[in-house]
């Protein structure tokens, strides 16, 4: 198969990004700085992401509103015109389709979703529409879409809007404003646990757009990143990953993301998640800390003191900010408090391991409150 590539392909070349296969898109796994010094950038000072692979829908008509309403699990009836929101759609029995973030915007609402989801979602989406009086449109390839993320990209940002007026925006907002002359829509969102902006413009604006942020913010610590510290900078904070964290065989509530569910709305999937949630689920997502010497995998069964499987690794690594060995997986619900001892099958082994407090780094927005 024939990798996509995105318009920024040969600027990745001309850094030196190494080139990896993700969802069918050939993009930047790290630069030669490395993932551990581009995680640590975004951390402390600014990072620059080529996120072009995720998917953007229009969402459009008088009822855009009860229609995405019956497609996602939150409630967009409360959402103003420039919230923008994390939100899931879910299937019949619960499971998860992808997990996703709404724009409201003038004329309806933006959807971006996953890079792997994309044709999936869109027909989703599309085959769902029947009695609403809406339009779903796929606006990904011309529309481009870039993250710059960490405690200093505010002040570059700020230096590009015409007013310097960058804390107008407010977290979980959005705006239509020009950058440089480029017509763009700056989100306060991100996948870090920093605070930062998604950035949405023309695909033709992309080489432009990226070569005047790096310049613009130069002397503030930024630099470009890849796949690898993008990774390890959500993981830290516990973003689910879709394909990994969440899948179609897993539901919200026991990806703990019930607070992203409304059930006062009737969504797809609303009567399989109330049962479950009434029931309760039979895994739940868990975050441990490794106490053998050891490096835990997806994958990787999770076991009981005894040897029984009780569930399976999601995502696990060194995390770069705190140093230790931590990871998040699925395990039956008696094993779910924390300070509860559990193992890790590591090559046939059984590596001590302890449930602990998720998320392992506490985003900016819980730190400091909402901007």
């Amino acid at each position: 198969m024939e990798l996509k590539r995105t318009r920024l392909y040969e600027t990745h070349i001309a850094l030196k990004g190494r080139m990896v296969n993700f969802a069918g898109w050939e993009l930047p796994v790290q630069y030669p700085t490395g993932p551990t010094v581009e995680h640590q950038a975004v951390r402390t000072a600014a990072g620059l992401f080529d996120i072009d692979h995720m998917g953007q829908f229009m969402v459009v008509g008088e009822d855009a509103t009860p229609y995405l309403n019956h497609i996602a699990t939150w409630d967009i009836r409360g959402m103003k015109d420039t919230d923008a929101h994390y939100s899931l759609t879910c299937y019949e029995d619960g499971g998860i389709v992808d997990d996703i973030f709404i724009y409201r915007r003038e004329n309806g609402y933006m959807v971006v979703v996953n890079a792997s989801n994309r044709e999936k979602d869109f027909y989703w989406f599309s085959s769902h529409t029947t009695g609403y009086n809406v339009t779903v449109t796929d606006v990904s390839d011309e529309t481009y879409m870039l993250a710059l993320q960490g405690p200093n990209a505010k002040i570059i940002l700020n230096k590009l809007l015409p007013n310097h007026d960058v804390d107008t925006i407010a977290f979980h907002t959005s705006r239509s404003t020009s950058i440089g002359g480029i017509t763009t829509l700056v989100g306060r969102t991100g996948y870090t646990g920093e605070d930062g902006f998604e950035l949405f413009f023309s695909a033709d604006e992309a080489v432009r757009m990226w070569n005047l942020l790096l310049e613009t913010g130069k002397e503030d610590g930024l630099i470009p990143c890849g796949l690898a510290a993008r990774d390890s900078l959500r993981f830290e904070p516990c973003m689910p990953l879709y394909g990994n964290d969440i899948t179609a065989d897993i539901n919200p509530i026991s990806a703990r993301l019930g607070f992203f569910v409304r059930f006062d709305v009737d969504f797809i999937g609303k009567n399989a998640l109330l049962k479950i949630k009434l029931e309760g689920p039979r895994q739940k997502l868990i975050g441990f800390e490794m106490v053998d010497p050891g490096v835990p995998r997806h994958g990787y069964p999770l076991l009981s003191p005894s040897g029984e499987k009780i569930g399976f690794i999601t995502t696990g690594m060194k995390s770069p900010t705190i140093g230790k060995f931590v990871g998040l997986g699925y395990v039956k619900p008696d094993y779910t408090k924390y300070g509860t001892e559990i193992a890790v099958e590591i090559r046939g082994k059984a590596k001590k391991a302890v449930v602990v407090k998720r998320p392992f780094y506490t985003p900016a927005y819980r730190r400091k409150g909402k901007k």
